[in-house]
């Protein structure tokens, strides 16, 4: 399972990356407003910085147009921005239309804000190259986040869908275990749930005995 930062902070994203488990990035308007990125410029200026953090790994970059031929032409230009640059697409009419446009165009995309199996297969359908349930969002739901990648993943394996399954929405270290589990390819975090994988008491107990006995000996 590829590994994922879900955020538009360059400092965690370094830290990701030399932790040397970074396999991307994905961002959203929500993102780049939280880091104080504005206007187009910036935020493309913004998107450059990353992937040459990142460097061989891909990173979602979001329209935030919702018609057909205004997400065309905004998801060009940010494809134009790096070759790593995935067009991050909402799960819309125009927006599956505008998948498949890009799909026969060489352009690859991420079909985000999906909730359910239904908009998944649509989204592969149209070549999507990722699809990004949001599984923490339908736990607020009181549904199952985790249970709908593994409903995905069994479609997906039935048909030989190439779309690879990007679990967003993440909130916890458990999660990304869960979705691991359930046959996500991809998992995208805020940094604070991936360094979470590391901890474990009984591994601090450890430690704690060896670094003891070793003084002993010294």
């Amino acid at each position: 399972m590829k590994f994922f930062i879900d955020t538009a902070n360059l400092e965690q994203i370094r830290e990701a990356h030399e932790l040397g488990i970074l396999d991307g990035v994905t961002t959203n308007p929500s993102l780049m407003a939280k880091e104080g990125v504005k206007g187009q410029e910036a935020v493309y200026k913004h998107y450059a910085t990353i992937c040459d953090i990142v460097k061989t790994g891909d990173v979602s970059a979001e329209v935030i147009s919702t018609t057909f031929n205004e997400i065309i032409e905004e998801g060009k230009k940010l494809a134009a921005i790096h070759p790593n640059i995935i067009v991050k697409v909402p799960m819309i009419k125009d927006g599956v239309k505008a998948i498949r446009w890009f799909t026969d165009n060489n352009i690859a995309t991420n079909c985000t804000l999906v909730f359910s199996a239904g908009q998944a297969l649509l989204a592969a359908k149209a070549g999507a190259k990722y699809v990004s349930p949001f599984i923490g969002r339908i736990d607020d739901s009181n549904w199952d986040g985790v249970q709908l990648i593994e409903q995905i993943s069994l479609i997906y394996q039935t048909y030989s869908y190439k779309t690879e399954i990007l679990a967003a929405s993440i909130r916890s270290s458990l999660h990304i275990v869960k979705c691991a589990e359930a046959g996500a390819d991809v998992v995208t975090s805020p940094l604070e749930p991936i360094l979470g994988l590391l901890k474990h008491p009984l591994t601090d107990i450890g430690l704690a005995k060896f670094l003891e006995d070793a003084k002993k000996f010294a």
